[in-house]
């Protein structure tokens, strides 16, 4: 039997990283990743992946991630991008944006919570609204269009745009 090389599966292994101490500082992930804490942290976190935060863990820092599962303490604010789930010995203060929330009973949230929609990177409104990138980058940096900030990057829910730009906020 002949053997065909376009047939091979690409394997993907995963890629997983385990803190089991105390750090301080600032971890930015650009490839996917497994990522659990089971200590302290004190920063600021980006990860691509699924972020776990153990059960034991104290984290005082602004996540941004894709998948985010909290079972410890974490004093800050979090974007997951996809997911967010609290589980029941969870207990966060912070803000949260998330398209997709999971609270188990128990958990403890002490914020503001606001559900992602519709997102527009800076290139899709500028096709959507007709309007040159650096002035959309103008009117988000002080804060005259409705506007999320995620590291160096702005983010547009949809909904939002189409109030604002209803409103008559948008000069042509």
């Amino acid at each position: 039997m002949a053997f065909n090389r376009k047939e091979q599966k690409e394997v993907h292994e995963e890629k997983v990283i385990e803190i089991n101490a105390q750090m301080e500082g600032v971890l930015t992930f650009t490839d996917p990743v497994n990522l659990k804490i089971h200590g302290r942290y004190t920063g600021k976190l980006d990860a691509r992946g699924t972020l776990t935060i153990g059960p034991a863990s104290q984290v005082e820092a602004n996540i941004v991630g894709e998948n985010v599962i909290v079972a410890g303490k974490i004093k800050g604010n979090i974007i997951a991008k996809k997911m967010l789930v609290l589980m029941p010995s969870a207990v966060l203060h912070g803000d949260i944006s998330t398209p997709k929330l999971n609270i188990v009973e128990g958990a403890v949230f002490q914020g503001r919570c606001h559900m992602l929609e519709d997102m527009l990177t800076i290139e899709d409104l500028a096709q959507y609204l007709e309007i040159e990138i650096p002035a959309i980058q103008e009117l988000a940096a002080t804060g005259k269009i409705p506007a999320i900030k995620e590291g160096d990057h702005w983010k547009f829910e949809r909904a939002q745009i189409d109030q604002w730009a209803s409103s008559g906020k948008v000069k042509s």
